[in-house]
């Protein structure tokens, strides 16, 4: 059930209230589930029932996308901000050291939370910040793109490409490697979501110079890559393996870059098996 919780963050400027919008289901040990620059927390649709079947589940949309307002003024969208938020958030919800996944830039953000041992353990699904410059230009680049394709298209015009598999295709296929299953809706719903991200261009540029660089210790963590991710080169999982010697390193056979919708079960697999650890 959609839900939506305020709370208070120090900042340089002072105390500002930040507003949350989330999902939450099942029951058992909190997992925290956190998706990818320009999406919404129904990127996780596909393995939310799997997950909530053991853990009790929360899907955030992060701040500036989907139905949770941009931050307050005076708040950046970079990690030294956003981890901060988000940990405030669990305290909000009564929620201590949950588990966390992350895609893309969740899979950052999650590893970020597992540095400062903030969460139990952490599965990253093609995080963000192992790449070369080029890398990181050519992913920019792509977002961009897709952003900007988002942006022109007018909604009929959405729906009518959504309708069939070679339009669903044509509007996703550089993070699903199966866009075909994505359903007309959810497509339409997810770029939407990425035309109306008011956090989007503030979270990419503060990503800019961003390079996850230091070890995430004593906390179980895997880093898992989808073998046809289009967009964060799955090469970039070898160097997140030794940025963080004891990740386990996972291939998602055949999958995109946002794996959930291409493999619901074996993510699924992944997420839990790290949480038992």
């Amino acid at each position: 059930m959609a839900a939506e919780v305020s709370f208070d963050v120090a900042s340089p400027h002072g105390t500002r209230t930040v507003t949350v919008s989330y999902e939450r289901a099942g029951a058992g040990e909190p997992l925290l589930l956190l998706h990818g620059i320009g999406h919404h927390r129904q990127a996780w649709d596909p393995v939310l029932e799997i997950l909530a079947a053991e853990h009790d589940v929360i899907a955030v949309d992060l701040p500036g996308f989907g139905r949770s307002p941009d931050l307050p003024d005076g708040f950046a969208h970079d990690l030294a901000t956003v981890v901060p938020v988000l940990g405030a958030l669990c305290e909000a919800l009564d929620v201590e050291r949950p588990h966390v996944a992350g895609n893309s830039l969740g899979g950052l953000l999650a590893l970020e939370l597992g540095r400062e041992k903030l969460v139990r353990s952490v599965t990253a699904l093609s995080p963000a910040g192992f790449w070369t410059p080029a890398e990181r230009r050519y992913a920019f680049a792509t977002l961009l793109g897709m952003r900007q394709g988002a942006r022109v298209l007018p909604l009929p015009a959405i729906e009518r490409l959504s309708g069939s598999a070679a339009g669903r295709a044509a509007l996703t296929s550089t993070i699903y490697a199966r866009p075909w299953r994505r359903s007309p809706g959810a497509v339409v719903a997810e770029t939407l979501a990425l035309r109306d991200a008011t956090a989007f261009d503030a979270t990419l540029a503060a990503g800019c110079d961003v390079l996850f660089r230091d070890d995430v210790a004593d906390v179980p963590v895997t880093v898992a890559w989808g073998t046809r991710d289009r967009l964060l080169l799955r090469r970039q999982g070898i160097r997140a393996k030794h940025t963080i010697p004891g990740a386990r390193l996972i291939r998602l056979p055949g999958c995109g870059h946002v794996p959930m919708n291409d493999d619901p079960a074996l993510v699924s697999r992944v997420i839990l098996d790290t949480c038992r650890r």
